[in-house]
């Protein structure tokens, strides 16, 4: 019996890989063959893997922080070098900021801009930007000023890899107050981002997707017509998770909260349209639930384990081996 196993990262504890390799280890223990298939959905993690997908190299750049700070980033650049891989992330993330450092209105996407900015000067004609996972509501002020600083992107085309679907305005309500933002401060956010879409050549509110990274997507769609992609089913093509379905009976997805959201233009929801495509069943692991067993099973879930630490998480893919 062959299980897919595809877990996202568990943000900020466990990569997506190290998910999928204790899960790997509990289903095998019990008797099952694991296919190994880490996923992301345009936040972190997804350039590493679409990079392996696709047979590109990672390159080294150094570009600011969320607060301006030099940091050392990569971004993946394809063998014949005409399509790059930029991840937000690596620049702009909110990783990158100490919980007592966060601050939703300095913080910066202008590293994501000087990424970008690299990647065209290695000679990329397309740029695939992987946003989420971000510490800024700044609309993508900062990449915008670094790309006309540079001299803009002459050729290239930007494509935008979306983790959520929500429009630019929403933004700061939605993930203001995960990056430090009170209520007062999301008011400000909320304002600043309408000044900023009245100035640019497009406005992207009521857009869907131009929300993601605090309002990223919607500034580089803006200012330089950017295409919005689902993250989600871009990865999931390019890891030909179809194809590895339909040999197994089984798929297990990851996540480090499961709620309600996962099912929005999230990878766990496209995980579990396409299983139910091929017809196979879908258990998760995750290290909190907000679902009831009765709304997981609404959402297509056969069950979700909670399991934190990768001992944890290895023991529910052995109880998960057993019962299935």
């Amino acid at each position: 019996m062959r299980v897919l196993v595809a877990p996202d990262s568990f943000k900020g504890t466990h990569s997506a890989s190290a998910v999928a390799g204790a899960l790997a280890r509990g289903l095998e223990h019990a008797g099952w063959e694991a296919d190994r298939c880490p996923v992301a959905d345009g936040g972190e993690g997804t350039m590493e893997l679409l990079a392996a997908a696709l047979g590109a190299q990672l390159v080294a750049a150094t570009a600011s922080d969320p607060l301006g700070r030099p940091v050392g980033c990569r971004f993946a650049l394809t063998q014949h070098g005409d399509t790059a891989i930029v991840e937000m992330a690596q620049a702009s993330g909110l990783a990158l900021v100490a919980e007592d450092e966060r601050d939703a209105w300095a913080a910066s996407t202008r590293g994501t801009g000087e990424l970008i900015l690299a990647a065209v000067a290695a000679g990329a004609r397309e740029v695939l930007v992987a946003v989420g996972g971000s510490a800024t509501t700044d609309g993508g002020r900062g990449a915008i000023d670094a790309i006309r600083e540079g001299g803009g992107l002459g050729a290239a085309r930007l494509v935008v890899l979306c983790d959520v679907e929500c429009a630019f305005e929403d933004a700061p309500r939605l993930f203001g107050p995960q990056k430090g933002a009170d209520e007062r401060l999301v008011a400000r956010l909320e304002q600043r981002l309408a000044a900023l879409a009245r100035s640019l050549p497009r406005d992207p509110r009521g857009v869907a997707r131009t929300g993601a990274a605090g309002g990223l997507s919607g500034g580089l769609w803006a200012a330089f017509g950017a295409e919005l992609r689902a993250g989600a089913p871009a990865v999931l093509d390019a890891l030909r998770v179809d194809e590895r379905l339909r040999a197994a009976q089984l798929a297990v997805a990851g996540e480090g909260c499961i709620d309600e959201p996962s099912f929005g233009g999230k990878i766990v929801g496209e995980l579990v349209r396409r299983a139910r495509a091929a017809s196979v069943p879908v258990h998760a692991v995750a290290g909190t639930s907000r679902l009831s067993q009765l709304e997981a099973a609404g959402a297509g879930l056969e069950r979700v384990w909670t399991a934190s630490t990768l001992e944890e998480i290895e023991a529910a893919g052995r109880e998960l081996g057993s019962s299935g």
